[in-house]
This record gives C-alpha cells, structure tokens and sequence, in this order.
C-alpha cells in the first residue's frame, strides 16, 4: 500500500502543477487539432482511408513526444530530480507516477483529437478508440522511461525523439492496422502485447536509469 500511495502522490503532484501552469496540455492540444486541419487540406479529396489514419497516427505519438519533453521539466529546472531519487521510496515509484500522469496529457489530447478527426477525415470506430487506449499505454511507458534518460542531457530536445521514434514505429503499425484491416483483432492483441513488454522493461530499468 505504501507503493501505491507514493504512486499517487508523485502522479497528483504532477496533474495539480499542470493545472497551476497549464505548460504542456494547452500545447498538446494546439499541436494535435492544428495538425488535422493542416492535413485536412493537404490531403487529395480522393486520398485512402490508410493516409487519413496514417496521418492521424503520426499527429498522436508527435503530440506524445511534445507532452514527454515537458515531462521532467519541473524536477530538472527546480532540481528536485535529485531529491526524488534519494526520497525513501521504491524509485520505481517514480516511473508510475510520471506515466501516470503522462497518460491522463495524452488521454485528454485524444478526447479532443477524435473528434477533430471524425469531422475533418472519418467516422471513428471501437477499433480506432481501442487502438488509441491501448497505443496511450505504449507510448507513456516507453516514453515516460526515455524522457527521464534525455532530462540529464543538454541535447534532451533531440534526443528524445531520436530515441523514441524508433520504439514508437511499432506504435503506429498496430495502430493503423487495427483502424483499416479486416481482423482488427489480430493487431489489437500486438498493441497488448507491446503494451506488456515494454512497461515491464521500463518498470525494471527504470532504478537504473535514474541512478546513472
């Protein structure tokens, strides 16, 4: 229980500073609608079902990767990275807590970017809104892991997505085949599947992480 509760702390402070500041959600939001539209009139009449999910897909993870530069930018610029390191808690804690809250930027980017989609490009289907619940779980473990690697470095700007990018690609394959094919099913369970590996490897790694 007292996991848990250091869980909730760490995830409450983060959600009361972003309501306090409102830095990174309004960006997210921004950047999420305002690449729709863009894309809503760059995109031939004519064009497949695939490009308008692919396009979608594309705008989620880097709207993803605008939430996660943020993510640590409270406990580097106060220092204070370093006393939650030292805090006596699992450090693992820490990693929960920050995804947590990751999850509920992203979670509420996507209640506004969904139905941006379905007016600009098309109807929105179960497949697409499981694909998302589920491609937010990926992407905020992953995510989450590496931003905590990049807040050390002066290059945190370029490196994250230089490290996110490739583990996201997998992200998107899933998430474009659960929206377009026949047996969304199939790609739902690698979205699952990813989901599981990936929390468990950041979870384990994260002590490490830190610590270095």
């Amino acid at each position: 229980m007292s996991y848990l509760a250091d869980v909730g702390t760490l995830a409450r402070k983060d959600l009361l500073l972003e309501l306090r500041s409102r830095d990174t959600l309004p960006a997210m939001l921004l950047f999420v609608v305002s690449t729709l539209v863009v894309f809503s009139f760059a995109l031939p009449a004519d064009a497949s079902d695939a490009a308008a999910y692919g396009l979608l897909w594309v705008a989620i993870v880097f709207t993803a990767i605008l939430g996660l530069t943020r993510a640590f930018a409270a406990e580097r610029d106060q220092r204070v990275l370093d006393g939650l390191v030292l805090a006596p808690c699992d450090r693992s804690a820490i990693w929960l807590g920050k995804g947590i809250a990751v999850l509920a930027f992203l979670a509420l980017a996507e209640v506004v970017a969904l139905p941006a989609f379905a007016l600009f490009f098309e109807p929105v289907s179960w497949e697409l809104v499981a694909a998302v619940v589920l491609a937010d779980g990926g992407l905020a473990a992953v995510g989450t892991l590496l931003a905590a690697m990049a807040a050390a470095s002066r290059a945190r700007e370029l490196l994250l997505p230089l490290l996110f990018l490739p583990l996201a690609i997998p992200i998107v394959v899933g998430g474009v085949g659960a929206s377009i094919a026949d047996d969304p099913g199939r790609y739902l369970g690698f979205l699952v599947l990813y989901d599981l590996i990936f929390a468990i490897l950041s979870w384990a790694s994260f002590e490490y992480v830190v610590t270095e």
